[in-house]
Order: C-alpha cells, then sequence, then structure tokens
C-alpha cells in the first residue's frame, strides 16, 4: 500500500513539475511577442480636463510647496534654513545626539569641559517658526555636577544662559541670511 502511494506522489510531482515549465514557457514567448508592439500614444485633445479641488490648485501640501520662499524656509525643511544652520554652527562643540529637521528639534548629548569634567550640560532647542524671528528660537539647558559619591546630581542654570545662547544663534541665523542676499 505505502509503495503504491509513494509512485503516485512521484507521478503527481513530475505533472507538476512540468506543467510548471509550460506555463514558464508560454509566458516567456507571450512576453517576446509583445516586445515589438508599440502603444498608441494619448491624444493631447482627449485628455481629461483639470479637476477643481476643494483645497485649490496645488491641494495640500503635507511637506511643503516647492517653490523657494524669500523667509529662508524652503521646501527640503520644515523650518527656517538660516535659524536651523545658524543652531548647528553654535552648537558645533557639543556632540547633537537627536536632529529633526521637519519638527526642528535639536537635542545635544551632556558634555563636559575639559576645565570642568565634574560638571555638564546638555541642551534642547526648538524652532518654532519658518520666519527669521525673535521668537522663532527656543532654548533649554540643563546642568548637572557630580557628588562626592560620584554620581550626576541637577543644579540650577545660571539665569539668561538660555537668552544668550538664543541671540547667538539669532546673530549668526542673521550674519547667514545676509551672506545669501550679498
Amino acid at each position: 500500500m505505502l509503495k503504491c502511494f509513494y509512485k503516485l506522489t512521484c507521478v503527481k510531482i513530475k505533472y507538476f513539475r512540468i506543467s510548471g515549465l509550460v506555463v514558464v514557457l508560454a509566458s516567456g514567448i507571450i512576453l517576446i511577442s509583445c516586445a515589438g508592439l508599440e502603444l498608441p500614444k494619448p491624444d493631447p485633445a482627449q485628455e481629461e480636463p483639470k479637476r477643481e479641488t476643494i483645497f485649490g490648485d496645488g491641494g495640500i501640501g503635507l511637506f511643503g510647496n516647492n517653490s523657494a520662499r524669500s523667509d529662508g524656509g524652503g521646501p527640503s525643511i520644515g523650518v527656517n534654513v538660516f535659524l536651523w544652520r545658524a543652531t548647528l554652527d553654535t552648537l558645533s562643540l557639543w556632540p547633537i545626539s537627536s536632529a529633526d529637521p521637519f519638527g526642528g528639534v535639536i537635542l545635544t548629548d551632556w558634555y563636559s569641559t575639559p576645565q570642568a569634567p565634574k560638571e555638564r550640560f546638555k541642551m534642547n532647542v526648538y524652532i518654532l517658526d519658518r520666519a527669521l524671528r525673535s521668537d522663532g528660537v527656543r532654548v533649554s539647558v540643563f546642568r548637572q555636577s557630580r557628588d562626592a559619591n560620584n554620581n550626576w546630581q541637577s543644579l540650577p542654570v545660571q539665569p539668561g544662559t538660555s537668552t544668550k545662547i538664543e541671540d547667538a544663534i539669532l546673530t549668526r541665523a542673521r550674519q547667514f541670511r545676509g551672506s545669501v542676499r550679498k
């Protein structure tokens, strides 16, 4: 009985191999025969008329439009290009742990200066606008120091530190904008 079942199975497998080969060959012949055909080109007079939409001519652009803007917010990123470049330039000393050009968020990693290895700083920068304005950038600064047990402890940051960094970013952004206009 087992021998009979084995013979039937072998016959079925051979049949499927042969039929699969026939299907592959037939498909290849059909594709080769269609290679010389030219498809008719659409007639411009019969093109479908442009439809009006509720969102206007260009529709809704999720990532900005394709035209360059005069305020520095081009189509490539979601925030002001000058503020973005100035922030990266100003924070070039700090190691960047995350940078999102569409959301306008730059997060630095902790950084200790060689002069004060027991103290470290971290910054979060938020670019809030596509325009180059004084309220278009916000900086949060965090400070930690090692205690006697060698653990990091949070400390307050001197007042005005965030504002000074924001001013440095804005000054550098204005320099970038001035160099483009010349």
